[in-house]
């Protein structure tokens, strides 16, 4: 029994990590999202999870809508307004570039 309770923790671990890995990720991606922000909600999902025994999805749900989440809550709305624009800037000019190199031939 002792080896069901040890494929069982390790299972459970195994799911933590991959709920931690992802969230990690999508957190990464949202606009205005720093290091620091990435390691305070790491820090906030982690201590919670080791003051109650929960699992993350237990208690956060989905991974990519907690990033959301998070990086609202972590991010000021001017740094996130200001990375959403710069964001739309970038996209645009690599837009254009991509169409001048078609019609270059390149």
């Amino acid at each position: 029994m002792a080896k069901k309770d040890q494929r069982t923790d390790a299972a459970g671990e195994k799911g933590r990590e991959k709920w931690m890995a992802r969230f990690q990720v999508r957190l990464a991606v949202q606009p205005g999202v720093d290091r620091a922000v990435v390691l305070q909600a790491v820090k906030d999902v982690t201590a919670h999870c080791a003051d109650t025994g929960e699992h993350p999805r237990t208690a956060f749900g989905d991974p990519d809508a907690y990033a959301v989440q998070a990086a609202a809550r972590l991010v000021p709305a001017d740094r996130a307004a200001r990375a959403r624009r710069h964001n739309g800037v970038v996209d645009a000019l690599d837009s254009v570039l991509k169409r001048a190199g078609d019609v270059a031939g390149l």
